[in-house]
């Protein structure tokens, strides 16, 4: 992210006093537990349906839409298209954000936990997860509430053309762990609240009406 700010462009494209999204803290406190950074899926109902995933990284989550959401068959390569970095507070964000706005649309959290990075370089030694990226490849794995086991992240086109970066998310062929695969997003139910896309809109509703 260019310049010393790597939440620039999230700031830039949203109106705090209309959305009920994470502004972000400036000391960027880590969600790291028992050692292990921090990943989250959400299904987000915008103008395209779409699930976003997350890893913390280096204080920020940096984040992918993936149209279809993950899979636990290594032969299904899912396209993952990068969106900026959110902060590491957007983990908690269920919700409706207000029609206008940029991503207007519900929002719920379908899977969450922590991820290890298992990225290497040829000679067996750990490449930090902010330069795997940087590099165009990372593997890791993850310890969800629903997924499990290895994934892989892979740029597959670096938009130096004028279009955009394009990845694949991957399940690693051998990893263990069962997982679920990406439900259907209107049948799908929040790992944190178990509401769906239908409830919490009108959950929200229902909150607007009475204030």
């Amino acid at each position: 992210m260019p310049g010393n700010d790597p939440l620039r462009d999230y700031h830039r494209k949203r109106h705090f006093d209309r959305t009920s999204e994470p502004k972000g803290r400036g000391e960027r406190q880590s969600r790291e537990t028992h050692g292990e950074p921090a990943f989250v899926v959400q299904i987000h109902d915008a103008s395209t349906m779409h699930f976003d995933f997350r890893l913390e990284v280096d204080g920020v989550l940096r984040s992918w839409a993936v149209p279809k959401g993950p899979s636990s068959d290594p032969h299904e390569k899912r396209l993952a298209l990068p969106t900026e970095d959110h902060p590491l507070e957007y983990a908690d964000f269920e919700g409706v954000i207000a029609a206008g706005e940029y991503g207007g649309g519900t929002v719920i959290i379908w899977d969450e936990g922590t991820f290890r990075n298992l990225t290497e370089d040829r000679h067996g030694g750990e490449v930090p997860m902010a330069e795997a990226l940087e590099r165009g490849h990372a593997s890791f794995v993850l310890h969800g509430r629903k997924l499990h086991g290895g994934y892989a992240l892979t740029r597959t086109g670096s938009g130096s053309d004028g279009g955009r970066e394009r990845w694949l998310l991957v399940k690693k062929s051998g990893s263990s762990g069962a997982a679920h695969d990406a439900p259907q997003p209107h049948r799908a139910r929040s790992a944190r609240t178990g509401r769906t896309l239908k409830r919490v809109a009108e959950d929200a509703a229902g909150a607007a009406g009475a204030g």
